[in-house]
């Protein structure tokens, strides 16, 4: 996992301070959960919460800053390299060759300019999500304390786009990043791996199901519980 905050741009252009943390073999939202909460970070404008299995030979942060915040995205991600790319799970990650960015995707029968709600519009994947300070403090309560991998909650995030997600959340085409879909967590890399070691790949994808079926129970209790709760998005 790769954390990067980042403050606001000085006038010369020059990012004025960042602080870059790698972190090998830990879960990315366990450690955000636990050691970025919202009032520690809160003096960076920005914070990239990235898979470690990432190209970024033509990620330039400085100019992917300037385009989300020049087109007010409070959650973003670089796009996906389709050709380069191991692993490309969701369509509306993949990069367009022709715009700088893309705040939708289309299927027929499926997404369209009338969608309103994720995967068609409003949403991100985990693996290289990027937050405004403001997304941050509303995701950081989101993420749960006791589930390792978060599934579900991509497709929550546009409540934390400060306003209209089909505006707010989009992908930059123009710097993208290339996913090598390298096993991390209970995988084997074919090229370094023993014999006689084991993959528990299998064990990992069960658990993410199972902790998807209780973070959507969870979500749906607190909707039902909170007589004040309003769907912004109903």
């Amino acid at each position: 996992m790769m954390v990067l905050l980042m403050n606001g741009r000085s006038f010369n252009g020059v990012i004025k301070s960042f602080m870059s943390l790698q972190l090998i073999k830990a879960n990315g939202k366990w450690f955000a959960k636990r050691f970025l909460h919202p009032d520690i970070v809160s003096e960076y404008d920005h914070i990239f919460l990235w898979d470690e299995d990432l190209g970024v030979e033509n990620f330039h942060p400085d100019k992917y800053i300037s385009i989300i915040k020049s087109e007010g995205l409070e959650i973003s991600q670089p796009a996906l390299d389709p050709h380069k790319s191991i692993a490309v799970h969701h369509q509306i990650t993949v990069r367009w060759t022709t715009s700088q960015l893309h705040r939708r995707t289309y299927k027929a029968g499926n997404c369209d300019e009338r969608s309103t709600a994720p995967p068609c519009t409003g949403w991100v994947e985990m693996m290289a999500p990027v937050f405004s300070r403001e997304a941050w403090r509303c995701v950081w309560y989101m993420v749960q304390n006791d589930l390792v991998h978060a599934w579900g909650l991509d497709k929550q995030l546009g409540y934390c786009a400060q306003g209209d997600r089909t505006q707010n959340v989009g992908i930059v085409d123009a710097e993208y990043i290339v996913h090598y879909g390298l096993p991390t967590l209970g995988g084997i890399n074919k090229f370094k791996a023993l014999p006689q070691a084991e993959d528990h790949r299998v064990d990992v994808r069960k658990l993410s199901y199972q902790e998807l079926k209780i973070f959507v129970k969870r979500w749906q209790k607190a909707v039902d519980e909170d007589s004040c709760w309003v769907d912004p998005f109903q």
